[in-house]
């Protein structure tokens, strides 16, 4: 299948299976506040976090033997995909068994990062139930890479969400009838536990060839390559987990269990739009990796900038809409009493704003095996968002934590990330990106007043008034980004590329070239 076509098969699949899951968790949500109460999603949210601190031990390998699986997919070297999915089986079975030891270990220790404990019976049970959901995790997910190398990520994601859209409504169901939290959790876990079963028979009925037998070790210079990468990315994965998954830890040891549930509730929507988009991007790298195997640096700059420009347009509207509905939403969903104030959510909405448009950059570093190159950069981003947001917690409350968020985003990652691609990626000048960059922020900002004004016009019966404002956030925004740039050179090409395949796929489903 060509790059293009793969990649809408991809984004196509991911947004319907993203779009049931959605709703799938706004529903599953209600019902687990109204059985279980605030505190046992504070606790869901504070494990879930912990854990995701604990899969640094995977330190960054599966995204480094992805890299290295691009060149001989394109080059159908059917041989070398064997022997790296032998070393990415062998290594991904030991972090499981890491992650699972490391898990269990910390149990005594779970009080340290809760300020008051809540009445909630079988704690550390609770705990090490996640800890083995976690860690089944990666015991058959290295074949599931190999789909998603390949430019098959629609695949992968019928499995994912086919899944978890099941898995929700059992746990709904099991709620409802018994109203225990323990057998929710194992639910849980034999759900990832068949998922990952499907995905790897699925993986070796479209590669019959991992099923073979052979004890051909790779070359010194792919494992040097392997190891070279997986240095850089253990970096970047200690500060992605960072800055993305100790806020709840640090909500919780300084302000409350309770204000972990709050953040819970914007954090499902937050990462549920960040899912969304990320497929976006996450459904172009395979095919920008096979574009950066196979192409010249002009041409992959040329792309880069179509794709920046998508990114842009996403990030606009996505985040006015998010500003304008945030809790208006939560208030229809849950009820007022699961707000977060202006200012919390306005820090909430711009460090959404940064996250998104960080991603054009970030998939063609990601497509190019650029890691190595800022790998210090994530460290540095950790310890500043760690030490701001743990001084700043003290004096503005859950703000504060936000607050060291977006300073350890523009300190480091905001600047370091595109300066390395344009330097050691397509061998441009920085400057072009940052003058657009600050147009488009510029932009984003006259547009997210100018939604806001409109939407503050809006009054009257809740949901009536909430349907209006989401057709203001879905009209105006995009008008507006369709008048400036509709005779610019990305816009057409967009609208040809993608709309018109679009309505074509529609029509007469994908044709295999």
């Amino acid at each position: 299948m060509s790059r293009t076509k793969s990649s809408l098969l991809n984004f196509l699949c991911a947004m319907i299976g993203q779009g049931f899951g959605l709703i799938v968790s706004f529903i599953s949500r209600i019902f687990f506040i109204k059985i279980l109460g605030s505190e046992y999603l504070g606790l869901n949210g504070l494990f879930t976090n912990i854990l995701t601190v604990l899969s640094l031990t995977e330190l960054g390998v599966g995204n480094a033997i992805n890299y290295s699986l691009y060149k001989p997919l394109a080059n159908h070297d059917k041989m070398k995909c064997k022997m790296l999915m032998n070393l990415y089986q062998k290594i991904y079975i030991i972090i499981g068994i890491i992650i699972l030891f490391l898990g269990i270990l910390i149990t005594p220790f779970l009080s340290l990062f809760i300020k008051d404990i809540p009445n909630i019976n079988n704690i550390n049970l609770i705990y090490i139930l996640f800890v083995i959901n976690t860690a089944i995790s990666y015991f058959f997910s290295y074949k599931r890479n190999l789909i998603i190398a390949d430019q098959n990520r629609y695949i992968a994601t019928i499995y994912r969400y086919g899944m978890y859209v099941l898995l929700n409504i059992v746990q709904i169901i099991y709620l409802i009838i018994t109203k225990n939290y323990i057998g929710f959790l194992i639910i849980q876990i034999l759900a990832t536990l068949m998922e990952n079963i499907l995905v790897s028979k699925k993986a070796n009925q479209m590669y019959p060839y991992l099923k073979e037998k052979t004890k051909i070790p790779l070359d010194n210079e792919t494992k040097n390559e392997i190891i070279k990468n997986t240095k850089a990315m253990m970096m970047h994965k200690i500060g992605g987990v960072v800055v993305n998954s100790t806020d709840n830890i640090i909500l919780s040891r300084f302000v409350g269990l309770v204000s972990v549930g709050l953040y819970s509730n914007y954090y499902l929507i937050i990462n549920a739009l960040n899912l969304i988009l990320g497929q976006v991007f996450s459904s172009l790298t395979a095919s920008i990796g096979n574009l950066c195997a196979n192409s010249e640096r002009t041409k992959q700059y040329d792309i880069f900038k179509k794709i920046n420009f998508l990114t842009f347009w996403i990030s606009c509207f996505s985040t006015i809409s998010l500003f304008c509905l945030f809790n208006p939403f939560i208030t229809i969903w849950i009820g007022s009493k699961y707000l977060f104030s202006f200012e919390i959510v306005l820090i909430l909405v711009i460090n959404f704003y940064i996250t998104i448009m960080r991603q054009s950059v970030l998939t063609f570093r990601e497509a190019a095996g650029l890691f190595y190159k800022d790998r210090y950069k994530a460290l540095l981003e950790a310890f500043i968002n760690i030490i701001a947001s743990i001084i700043l917690v003290t004096k503005f409350g859950a703000f504060g934590v936000f607050l060291g968020t977006f300073i350890s985003s523009i300190t480091t990652c905001l600047w370091v990330e595109p300066y390395i691609l344009y330097k050691f990626g397509f061998h441009q000048k920085v400057s072009n990106y940052f003058k657009i960059y600050l147009k488009q922020i510029v932009l984003t900002f006259i547009i997210t007043i100018i939604t806001y004004i409109f939407c503050s016009f809006i009054n009257i019966n809740i949901y009536l008034s909430f349907f209006i404002k989401c057709l203001i956030c879905l009209i105006l925004p995009n008008l507006i980004l369709y008048v400036i740039y509709k005779d610019s050179e990305e816009f057409k090409y967009f609208y040809d590329k993608i709309f018109t395949k679009i309505i074509n796929i529609l029509k007469r489903g994908i044709k295999y070239e």
